[in-house]
């Protein structure tokens, strides 16, 4: 299993959950994201509109497991921020790799996913495991629960592609496999030329993940620990 298809069962810990995304960017910035837009994704756009709405969705969700998901305001953003990315990086990955997944093929990979979720919660105690809970601790809202599956579906059958048109089972294989696909998600991201909006963070490519962006606040005085690099473009 893939790492991002992996993570729902990793992350459905409350302990897991919190990233330390840090505090969100002030809006003060200068940006060269068209006004209104969250991000510009290749020559489309996602709307603050947008990523309002599936923040909504998502906090809803998390809500009714307050003592599984706990994340904050800033986190339920970047994270949903995240995912709509996400979805289209693969999704020019398909295109690029003339792959096409069919509403079944996506749904059995969100099956799939949901399988290894509840798998991995279970072993850690955690009993009646949703869906719900198990999008909502990867901070994916729920009602893209059918983008999501179509994401894993595009992920697996490049895979399979990778690996010679079977599924790679061993742990050789695997990574083989997962590395070809790391460069394939690295060539799509860099064909999308992707700029999130300043006010939300900033794109780190190491891991498709939206991160805050550098504060433009004096620091105050005191011991000063550095943040983990981030890779603020496709190393491809």
């Amino acid at each position: 299993m893939r790492r991002d298809i992996a993570v729902l069962g990793r992350l459905i810990t409350a302990s897991a959950i919190v990233i330390g995304v840090g505090l969100m960017a002030t809006g003060c910035a200068v940006t060269p994201v068209k006004m209104g837009a969250a991000a510009i994704v290749g020559d489309g756009r996602i709307s603050i509109a947008t990523l309002g709405a599936e923040v909504a969705n998502l906090s809803q969700a998390a809500k009714q497991y307050p003592d599984v998901v706990n994340l904050t305001a800033t986190e339920e953003t970047q994270y949903t921020l995240t995912w709509l990315i996400r979805y289209q990086i693969n999704d020019e990955l398909a295109l690029q790799q003339g792959i096409t997944i069919s509403t079944a093929q996506a749904q059995a990979a969100l099956a799939q996913a949901y399988a290894t979720a509840e798998t991995a919660a279970e072993q850690q105690g955690l009993t009646n495991v949703t869906p719900t809970l198990v999008l909502a601790a990867s901070g994916i809202p729920p009602d893209t629960a059918a983008e999501f599956g179509r994401y894993a579906a595009i992920a697996n059958e490049y895979l399979k592609i990778a690996n010679g048109g079977t599924v790679p089972t061993s742990s050789s294989d695997q990574t083989a496999a997962e590395n070809k696909l790391n460069q394939a998600e690295c060539q799509a991201a860099k064909a999308l030329n992707i700029l999130v909006n300043p006010q939300f963070g900033q794109l780190d490519y190491s891991q498709y993940l939206v991160v805050s962006a550098p504060s433009s606040v004096t620091r105050p005085q005191g011991p000063f620990t550095s943040p983990s690099p981030v890779a603020t473009a496709p190393a491809c």
